[in-house]
C-alpha cells in the first residue's frame, strides 16, 4: 500500500471506530445518571459526615454527565475500537499470526476492564481515603467536577497500564523485543514506570504513585513472560 492508501485505511477505521462509540455513547447517555451515581460512590463512601459532593454552575452537572457516558462507552465498545486497530495492522502481519484476531480482542479488553475495574475498586478507594482523611479536621465540599476528574483520570489510566502485556505480546510477536531485551532494561523500565506513576497520579501523593507503580511493575514482568512464550513461536515460525 502507498502512503496515500495507508492515510485513507486510517481514516476508514477511525470513522468506524468513532461511529461505533458514538452508538455506544447514545446508550450510555440513558442511564448517565445512575452510571455517574456509580462512579462517584468510591469517593462519596470515604466522605465524613457532613461532607457532600456539590457543583458550583449551572452547566456542570450536563457536563459531567456527558464526560461520565463517554467513560462508560469508551470501556463497553473496546472490542469494536480494538478490532479497528487490529484491522488497520494486520495487513502487515503474517498469515497465521492474523488468525489471532479473536485472542487479542479477548484479551485487549479483558485486560483494558480489569484495569479499569482496579482502578474503581482499588485505586480510587485507596487514593479517596487517603486524601480525605488528611482534611478530616475539616467540612468537605467537593465539586462534582473535581470529584469525577479525579476518579475518571485513574480509571482510564489504570485501564491503558493494564494493556501492557498486550502490548509487549504484539511487540514480541512482530520481533522487536525479546524476553532478554525487556529484563536487560528492567531498571530503565522502573525508573519509566515511576515517571509514569507521577503523571498519572491526579495528586501527585506517594501513596497513590505506589498504587499506579506496583500493577506497572507486575505487568510487564508478566509481559517479560508473555514474550518469553510467544517469542520464540514467531522466531521460529520466520525461519
Amino acid at each position: 500500500m502507498s502512503l496515500l492508501e495507508h492515510l485513507d485505511e486510517l481514516r476508514s477505521r477511525l470513522f468506524k471506530a468513532l461511529i461505533g462509540f458514538l452508538v455506544t455513547f447514545g446508550a450510555c447517555w440513558a442511564i448517565a445518571g445512575r452510571l455517574l451515581e456509580f462512579l462517584v460512590a468510591p469517593i462519596r463512601q470515604h466522605m465524613f459526615e457532613g461532607g457532600e459532593i456539590v457543583f458550583i454552575n449551572m452547566t456542570e452537572p450536563f457536563t459531567i454527565y456527558m464526560k461520565a457516558s463517554a467513560l462508560a462507552a469508551l470501556f463497553v465498545s473496546a472490542p469494536w475500537l480494538l478490532y479497528q486497530l487490529w484491522a488497520f495492522v494486520s495487513p502487515g502481519l503474517y498469515p497465521k499470526e492474523r488468525r489471532m484476531v479473536a485472542p487479542f480482542i479477548f484479551f485487549g479488553t479483558l485486560f483494558f476492564v480489569t484495569g479499569g475495574w482496579f482502578g474503581y475498586v482499588v485505586a480510587t478507594p485507596t487514593a479517596a481515603r487517603w486524601l480525605l482523611r488528611l482534611g478530616g479536621e475539616f467540612h468537605a465540599q467537593i465539586t462534582l467536577r473535581s470529584a469525577f476528574g479525579f476518579e475518571s483520570w485513574i480509571i482510564l489510566g489504570m485501564g491503558l497500564v493494564f494493556e501492557l502485556p498486550v502490548v509487549i505480546f504484539f511487540l514480541s510477536r512482530v520481533g522487536l523485543v525479546t524476553p532478554g531485551f525487556l529484563m536487560r532494561h528492567f531498571k530503565i523500565a522502573v525508573m519509566v514506570i515511576a515517571v509514569l506513576s507521577a503523571v498519572l497520579t491526579p495528586t501527585g501523593d506517594i501513596p497513590t504513585m505506589a498504587v499506579f507503580a506496583v500493577p506497572m511493575i507486575l505487568l510487564y514482568l508478566l509481559g517479560v513472560a508473555v514474550a518469553w512464550i510467544f517469542g520464540g513461536k514467531r522466531r521460529k515460525a520466520r525461519e
